[in-house]
């Protein structure tokens, strides 16, 4: 059964893609650096999590878990006052998932420069319920061109999460079969 079969079957009215996106920001501080003096790639990866699971939260209207995180890339070093956006919008929905792209950029709290992006990711959230059992969650509903091609490119993601688990649960199979332990 397709996706799309398995969301009509469950009559939940779709939400548009605007109605979750959001946007955190955050000063980045002495307290938030690494040892080279930069910002710590797991404070990104946090604000990241955090913006995404916030959208994730909004758009299933209610609790989701994070189930996955994919092809972070940070792209630029982020500095001690630095204003940080993280950007994050549901791009493809499933029956009780979601995924979430995330865009981070960085601007000098100070200079009114544009930001420039520093980062991004790609998050699978699960909606849960009380208790902690998947609960279904309503179609996304792409509103513009860009919103379309996020959706598309997100299932060519998951297609490609689903053969990499079922690789790997075949081979850790076969390895167990001829007497490997793990």
């Amino acid at each position: 059964m397709t996706d799309q079969a398995q969301r009509s079957e469950s009559d939940i009215p779709g939400k548009p893609t605007s109605a979750s996106r959001t946007t955190l920001s955050h000063i980045m501080t002495h307290s938030d650096t690494n040892l080279l003096g930069t910002v710590h790639g797991g404070v990104i990866m946090k604000l990241v999590d955090d913006a995404a699971g916030a959208v994730a939260g909004r758009h299933s209207g209610g609790p989701a878990v994070t189930a996955s995180m994919d092809e972070m890339v940070f792209l630029e070093p982020v500095r001690v006052g630095d204003l940080v956006h993280v950007k994050a919008q549901v791009n493809w929905t499933g029956r009780s998932s979601m995924e979430v792209g995330v865009r981070v950029l960085a601007e000098r709290w100070n200079e009114s420069a544009p930001a420039t992006q520093v980062g991004s990711a790609y998050l699978v959230f699960a909606a849960v319920d009380a208790d902690g059992k998947p609960r279904p969650v309503p179609p996304v509903v792409p509103e513009t061109e860009r919103d379309r091609r996020r959706y598309q490119e997100a299932q060519i993601r998951r297609t490609h999460r689903l053969a990499r688990r079922r690789a790997i649960k075949d081979l850790r199979e076969r390895r167990a079969a001829e007497g490997y332990e793990d």
